[in-house]
């Protein structure tokens, strides 16, 4: 028995139809990464402008009520008070961050830098405790020694420090631009809806891309206020406090309360040890002493005033997602990324849960009759 033919003419169409495809999807794929790479540049200024835009599109929709229905109006109005409110306090603690590591690279480099002797009990502290006080003495007694034996690691690690310093600067003219554009974006905030809702249903379907839309909103607003917003706000208080009270690294303490906030740890890990350095330092009187102590100490707690504020409802996101994302993101990106980090990881934790829970092929459990309802 013979064997069928094939069909030259159909597999010449299905080969031309397949080729067709491939050389249509190599376009498209070529143009998005061409898009990628203009845009990449912008990538995180958008980005936080967008967490930024959904974090206050309430506050802008209650000033909108208000002003008659005006969004540009509004608009303005949030941009205005957040530049004067944050953009303004937290140049000022970079100021202090840029100027403490300079004045350490100065020092240094010009052997003025004074280390303390250290302590009796760091000898005794567990594994550790000998090597830390040996390089500590050694540091006390004979500095530029020191500085010699180091020198290579210590030109990287001030190189390291001035790029850092020169991110926050960066970081800072970006978070003032990305304020601007996102009271763009509140300004055209229900047009601006619609679209993102669309786009979530072009890519999960009707009906899960309108529920990944509002668990990215829920989201956003709940990790962006509840526990970056709160820790940015804290690491604001408290950069201030320190700087009036004169405490050295006051930029750098501020930057660590950030990060201490995002992991909700206590920033009186650091507020009570400048309390006690401010009072051992014998530079200031008594009453000031219990004047900046006070501040220090109140700036400290401000979390406990902040979380009933800010934090409408509870962060479904875990803790680790969130500080993973923010030191993930400071590595990428700076200071900025910090933020974008935290959020979009909190943001995909939550989308990837969300999909996993409502699995099409999970058997849906038989709906259990009222004993008390008849037959």
């Amino acid at each position: 028995m013979n064997a069928p033919e094939p069909d030259r003419a159909l597999e010449k169409r299905l080969s031309n139809r397949l080729l067709d495809v491939l050389i249509r999807a190599g376009l498209v794929l070529a143009l998005a990464m061409l898009c990628y790479k203009i845009f990449a540049p912008f990538l995180t200024l958008m980005v936080w402008a967008l967490i930024l835009s959904v974090t206050l599109y309430p506050l802008h929709q209650i000033l909108a009520t208000r002003f008659g229905g005006k969004q540009g109006l509004a608009a303005t109005l949030v941009v205005m008070v957040g530049i004067l409110l944050i953009v303004v306090p937290t140049a000022i603690v970079i100021n202090s961050l840029s100027d403490s590591v300079q004045n350490l690279i100065n020092n240094a480099q010009n052997d003025t830098l004074h280390i303390p002797a250290p302590p009796p009990g760091v000898a005794e502290w567990p594994i550790v405790g000998k090597k830390v006080s040996a390089f500590w003495t050694q540091a006390h007694s004979d500095f530029p020694a020191l500085v010699k034996t180091m020198q290579p690691k210590i030109g990287e690690l001030a190189t390291q420090a001035l790029s850092m310093v020169a991110s926050a600067g960066g970081a800072m003219l970006l978070f003032l631009v990305s304020f601007i554009i996102a009271g763009i974006i509140m300004a055209f905030g229900e047009s601006g809806a619609k679209a993102a809702e669309a786009i979530f249903q072009r890519i999960g379907g009707i009906e899960r891309g309108s529920e990944f839309a509002v668990l990215s909103t829920a989201t956003i607003r709940a990790v962006a206020s509840g526990v970056i917003g709160i820790a940015f706000i804290q690491a604001i208080l408290v950069g201030l406090a320190l700087i009036i009270a004169g405490i050295p690294w006051a930029g750098v303490l501020s930057l660590l309360v950030m990060v201490l906030g995002i992991a909700q740890i206590p920033a009186l890990l650091v507020t009570l040890p400048a309390i006690g350095y401010l009072f051992s330092s014998g530079d200031y009187s008594t009453a000031a002493a219990i004047g900046y102590s006070a501040v220090l100490f109140v700036s400290g707690m401000a979390d406990n005033v902040l979380k009933p504020l800010l934090l409408g409802r509870g962060v479904d996101a875990p803790m680790p997602v969130i500080l993973l994302g923010a030191l993930g993101g400071m590595a990428t990106s700076g200071v900025l990324g910090m933020f974008v980090g935290a959020t979009l990881l909190a943001v995909g934790y939550q989308i990837f849960m969300g999909w996993v829970a409502n699995n099409p092929d999970t058997p849906q459990q038989p709906a259990v009759k009222d004993s008390q309802t008849p037959a």
